[in-house]
């Protein structure tokens, strides 16, 4: 016998991705966290090595001018490629269940 079809626009097909892409949001909102309030707790935590002066910047200035950014551009990079890859991955799955490919 058959195993039923697998519709890719089903409340199961959906509700499935929608949970991967849920954890995969609170993972990157976490992280995205710990990059913005890392720098004012290292502030609190550490005043005297936030206050040392790198190429003419305290550390602090130093971090926000040069690590900032990239560090948010990693985190939306990671974000995207791994949504991307959930949903081509739904994708295989049904059509592995569908026997088409």
């Amino acid at each position: 016998m058959q195993s039923p079809k697998v519709d890719p626009h089903s409340e199961a097909f959906l509700d499935s991705l929608m949970r991967k892409q849920l954890r995969l949001s609170i993972t990157c909102a976490a992280a995205f966290l710990v990059v913005v309030l890392g720098l004012p707790l290292a502030n609190y935590l550490f005043p005297n090595l936030m206050a040392k002066r790198i190429f003419g910047f305290t550390l602090t200035w130093f971090i926000l001018g040069i690590g900032f950014f990239p560090g948010v551009w990693s985190i939306s990079w990671f974000f995207i490629k791994r949504s991307i890859a959930l949903e081509e991955e739904e994708v295989r799955e049904v059509e592995k269940e569908q026997g088409t490919k």
